[in-house]
């Protein structure tokens, strides 16, 4: 009688549990990489020029991969690579020397769905990590088992998990499980939406989602129009998500990995978000009994440039009252305005970068990591030899402004817009 033996599971269990959830930001290039780490990100994801979902970001050459992979190491930080398209045959050739080429410049993981692009990584390129894209809509622990048995050492559970979903999965299986905390929801089943094809031809699979769900449209009922005239045109976009009130619970439900959404966002998004969440986390991890959210990381999640928030899937199904039917109001009080570039502790002048236009007269705060920040009104605006400015009006301008406090070199400035 001959005996079947299992073969044992890929997967070596190098770690299922990290000590602290790790905070993953996303960096639409370079530039927004190194703010999204310096203000508090334990790794950041990004795309390549090939192989990623999001092709009209300024996506990554591999030489700027070096060098973020540098800065991010500088700071104990990973950087991770978005590999999440479905491959089509025409996408193959290459596909082996590109992945080579990632894990030449430090990759620590990628993020693919394509079992091919999976099996391809694991064979050629063995030191990158795969994890598994939230493309691939996971939801049962059953899933994540079998990906758990084809080698990957982390699921990115779909956006539709709940955490009933995500404490069920935690129990069954020893693998790290990432999920979106905090960034725009798709309004189709996450990943599944035609319209962008239907609409542009741009394949939203491939990298190319044109974002119509968010298009204003007319609508008729029997060739008649619907919207009486001068009423706002009808849009599906869906509010964002935003689980900043239920760190606590996401923490004990077993998340390893809390994922920002936004690599299409601006810097001044990205470092104030990423700011808010690692002020909170750290919190937590000083004192879980006696944690409490502060009312200040709200106000600050507010001066992002956000739709209305929510809490997507992980409470409960979102229903009519989680979609935007109208124009979005907005909800930032402030607008990003500059970059400091550089201080004078001798004559309290800041050097900046302008972001946007601002003058003598208007109230601004500045504000850096772990949530320093001060307000006050422009007194004193030069250029950099020292005349006098009505306003800094040109884009990346360099300007002088003196400061009530001392400032750092990549803190930012908001300007009060009303």
């Amino acid at each position: 009688m001959s005996t079947t033996v299992k073969a044992a599971p890929r997967y070596h269990g190098k770690r299922y549990r990290l000590d602290r959830p790790e905070l993953l930001a996303p960096a639409g290039n370079l530039e927004k990489l190194k703010f999204a780490v310096h203000y508090g990100a334990d790794a950041v994801y990004i795309g390549g020029q090939k192989y990623g979902l999001r092709s009209n970001a300024d996506n990554f050459s591999f030489e700027e991969m070096k060098e973020g992979v540098e800065f991010a190491n500088r700071y104990g930080a990973k950087v991770f690579v978005a590999t999440n398209i479905y491959a089509h045959n025409e996408d193959i050739e290459g596909l082996e020397s590109y992945l080579k080429s990632l894990e030449e410049a430090g990759i620590a993981a990628i993020i693919a769905a394509d079992p091919i692009i999976i099996e391809t990584a694991q064979r050629v390129a063995p030191k990158l990590e795969v994890h598994l894209s939230t493309q691939q809509s996971t939801m049962n622990w059953q899933a994540v088992e079998f990906w758990k048995e084809e080698g990957l050492p982390r699921v990115v559970l779909a956006r539709e998990t709940s955490f009933e979903d995500i404490a069920e999965i935690k129990k069954h299986v020893d693998i790290e499980i990432e999920a979106f905390i905090h960034g725009a929801m798709c309004s189709s089943y996450s990943g599944r939406c035609v319209l962008s094809n239907h609409f542009t031809d741009r394949d939203s699979n491939r990298g190319g989602c044109c974002q119509s769900c968010r298009w204003k449209y007319d609508l008729f009922q029997d060739d008649l129009p619907v919207n009486e005239e001068g009423e706002d045109p009808f849009t599906m976009g869906s509010k964002d998500l935003c689980m900043i009130e239920h760190l606590p619970a996401l923490i004990e439900v077993g998340v390893d990995s809390f994922k920002i959404e936004g690599r299409m966002k601006s810097i001044h998004y990205v470092a104030t978000v990423v700011n808010v969440y690692r002020q909170a986390i750290d919190a937590y991890f000083a004192d879980p009994q006696g944690f409490e959210l502060k009312r200040e990381w709200i106000d600050e999640m507010n001066k992002a440039a956000n739709r209305p928030l929510n809490t997507g899937f992980f409470l409960d199904a979102p229903g009519a009252e989680d979609h935007i039917y109208e124009p979005e109001e907005k909800a930032a009080p402030y607008d990003f305005a500059a970059i400091v570039l550089d201080y004078d502790d001798r004559t309290g002048f800041a050097t900046l970068q302008q972001r946007n236009h601002f003058k003598p007269g208007q109230e601004v705060e500045f504000v850096g990591p772990g949530g320093t920040f001060f307000k006050q009104t422009i007194t004193e605006l030069t250029d950099l030899e020292g005349n006098a400015l009505d306003a800094a009006r040109h884009p990346m301008q360099h300007v002088r402004v003196r400061t009530l406090k001392p400032v750092k070199t990549m803190d930012m400035m908001r300007k009060k817009i009303r």
